[in-house]
């Protein structure tokens, strides 16, 4: 049963089925196969798989995201960003890389973040003679932070998959997004220092201030959401409608760059979207339940343990599978497939599974930086007008630093833990 499982899910991937199919339909053809299971298992464990309260997180921070992204919110993020960093050698390219953290606390989405912050910056880019190639490079490995730095949808599925605090998982993800902000910052200055790109002009204080103003709001939102969130005013689903509310006030009555009519492809975008999340969720739920029936985790678990019993290589080979599994499958694919099965190997070796989240995702989120299945690199391919091929010399640099960022943060589980043990 075990080797159909995983069989059947191998040939449709390589055949192309979305990921929800292909775990719906690979734990189908185990159960047809193996004759002992009523095949109305799969109906019941798909609904209880998607019934559970944390999930509706999900789809209030979509619709929060895209509510923010079209509310004005991301230009006006540039526009702040610009008026501190835009004059210093390289300045547009760190400006995109901050946006990209400021909207990451925003959209819970690397898609989302590369989206909408590439559409405005990627212009101001090339219009001060920034390589196009380079401009498009630095916001495909810049929103890779919408996925590590809290709210995260990516951080949500893991927290569901092994029953940890999602609230501890949000505070783990700060300091590693920070860290990896300010290497990519590092990065883009100094490939940018000997170029020759024109720096923008040097803001006065009053336009700082006057960009501060127009972002205020913006700014605001992470602060209220993360900050309710962890003092215990509301949950994080509670924090997700809340996100919602407040992106739509600000979006409609305040800046009101957002008409009523506007707000029908809005619903309609977000739900194409957390429909695609809440399908992988609910088929996860089948394929986790065989997989617990058929003692694949224990197998997994005496498999590693195999070839060491040392942690820091249990961490070492889990960073190599995840960064060859995050190229060729969807990141909050390979979490829902892959967080039930190495979890329990890590808390056998003693790794804290808040730190082994932020580990999954750091590696997984590098995966929509990599061909051939890139999401970031598709968004960004539209916005500049590029090629993948054309951007390679600048991503591959880009991919050795993010290399870096995750041997730290696996091996000094302080930067991931700070924060949620001080609040304990």
């Amino acid at each position: 049963m075990t080797g159909v499982l995983f069989l059947s899910m191998l040939i449709l991937l390589i055949a192309g089925v979305p990921i929800a199919f292909v775990l719906c339909g690979s734990s189908a053809l185990a159960i047809l196969y193996s004759g002992e299971i009523h095949p109305a298992i799969i109906i019941q464990r798909m609904f209880s798989g998607s019934g559970s309260f944390t999930l509706l997180a999900i789809p209030f921070f979509v619709l929060a995201g895209n509510l923010m992204s079209a509310g004005g919110i991301s230009r006006r993020l540039v526009n702040l960003c610009n008026s501190f960093l835009g004059h210093v050698s390289g300045g547009l390219a760190m400006v995109a890389v901050v946006t990209c953290a400021f909207f990451a606390a925003i959209s819970g989405s690397s898609a989302a973040t590369a989206a909408a912050v590439g559409a405005i910056i990627i212009p101001e880019m090339l219009k001060h003679k920034y390589d196009r190639n380079f401009a498009a490079a630095t916001i495909a490995s810049s929103a890779e932070l919408g996925v590590i730095i809290p709210p995260s949808i990516g951080l949500i599925q893991y927290g569901v998959a092994t029953g940890q605090s999602i609230s501890d998982l949000f505070m783990a993800g700060f300091l590693p997004g920070i860290f990896i902000c300010i290497t990519i910052c590092i990065a883009a200055h100094f490939l940018t220092k000997k170029q020759g790109f024109v720096a923008a002009e040097k803001a006065s204080g009053a336009e700082r201030i006057k960009a501060g103003k127009d972002a205020i709001l913006a700014l605001l939102m992470p602060v209220i959401i993360l900050g309710g969130i962890y003092s215990g005013l509301f949950t994080p689903t509670e924090a997700a409608v809340v996100a919602v509310f407040y992106g739509l006030i600000v979006g409609v009555f305040i800046y009101r760059e957002i008409k009523l009519s506007d707000l029908r492809s809005i619903f309609r975008d977000s739900v194409l979207t957390m429909s695609t999340v809440m399908l992988i969720m609910a088929a996860s739920s089948i394929f986790g339940w065989l997989l617990t029936k058929q003692q694949v985790p224990q197998a997994v678990a005496s498999a590693f343990l195999g070839i060491s019993d040392n942690k820091y290589v249990f961490l070492l080979l889990v960073n190599i599978l995840l960064l060859i599994i995050g190229m060729f499958c969807e990141a909050g694919a390979a979490m829902v497939i892959l967080a039930p099965l190495l979890a329990p190997v890590a808390t056998l070796l003693g790794v804290d599974l808040i730190h082994f989240g932020i580990i999954m995702m750091s590696n997984l989120a590098i995966g929509m930086m990599t061909p051939p299945v890139g999401v970031n690199l598709y968004v960004v391919c539209d916005s500049a007008k590029v090629k993948i091929e054309g951007m390679m010399k600048y991503l591959v640099i880009y991919f050795a630093v993010l290399l870096f960022d995750i041997l730290v943060i696996t091996y000094i589980p302080g930067i991931s833990l700070l924060l949620p043990n001080l609040f304990k």
